[in-house]
C-alpha cells in the first residue's frame, strides 16, 4: 500500500484549515487516513503549523512520500532535517546524542526567524495604524478649520445683514420723523 503525507480540507468556504494526515494513496482527499499529523492553518501570518513530528519522522521511516506542499510543511517544521539525520545515525556517521543537538539548535534558530517576522508584522501594523490616526486626524482638523470659516462667515454674514436691517430701520425713522414733525404742525395750526 502506497502511503502518503498530504493534506485534508477543513474548514468553510474561503477560510479554509487543514490536517496533516498520512492516507492511503488511493483514498480521496478528504477521505479515511491512516493517522492525522497535525494542522495546518494559512488564514494567519505567518501560517500557523501544529505537527507532530516524531510520528512524521516515523511514517517517512517507513516510506511515506509526502505531496509537494506537505513537503514544504515537513520541512518548514524541520521533519525532514530529522529524518536526514536520523538516516546518518543509522549509517554511523554521527551519534543520536550530536543529531539531536544539531535538531535542537536548528530550531532555535527557525524560532528566532518566526519571531523576527511576528515582531516586523506587528510593527509594520503598528505603523500603519500611526500613519492611519495620523491621516485621519490632519483630515479632522481640516474639517474642524474649515466649520469655524463657514461659522465665522455666517457669523459676519448675519452681523452685515443686522447692521443693513438697523441702518434700514433709522433711514426709516429719519423719513418719519420730518412727516411726524409736519403732522404735528398741521394739527396744531
Amino acid at each position: 500500500m502506497a502511503v502518503k503525507i498530504r493534506l485534508q480540507r477543513h474548514g468553510k468556504k474561503g477560510k479554509p484549515f487543514y490536517w496533516v494526515v498520512a492516507a492511503d494513496a488511493r483514498s480521496k482527499r478528504d477521505g479515511r487516513y491512516l493517522e492525522k499529523l497535525g494542522t495546518y492553518n494559512p488564514n494567519t501570518n505567518p501560517a500557523t503549523i501544529d505537527l507532530n513530528i516524531d510520528n512524521a519522522v516515523q511514517w517517512l521511516h517507513n516510506g511515506a512520500q509526502p505531496t509537494d506542499t506537505a513537503r514544504a510543511i515537513l520541512s518548514y517544521k524541520g521533519v525532514l532535517l530529522k529524518h536526514h539525520l536520523d538516516g546518518g545515525v543509522r549509517k554511523g556517521a554521527l551519534t543520536q546524542e550530536q543529531a539531536d543537538a544539531k535538531f535542537a539548535a536548528w530550531l532555535e534558530e527557525k524560532a528566532g526567524k518566526v519571531d523576527a517576522k511576528k515582531d516586523n508584522l506587528s510593527k509594520a501594523k503598528a505603523d500603519a495604524k500611526a500613519k492611519a490616526l495620523a491621516a485621519e486626524k490632519a483630515v479632522n482638523e481640516k474639517r474642524a478649520n474649515a466649520a469655524a470659516e463657514a461659522e465665522a462667515a455666517a457669523k459676519a454674514e448675519a452681523e452685515a445683514a443686522e447692521n443693513a436691517a438697523a441702518e434700514e430701520v433709522a433711514t426709516e425713522a429719519a423719513a418719519e420723523e420730518p412727516a411726524a414733525d409736519e403732522a404735528t404742525e398741521e394739527t396744531q395750526a
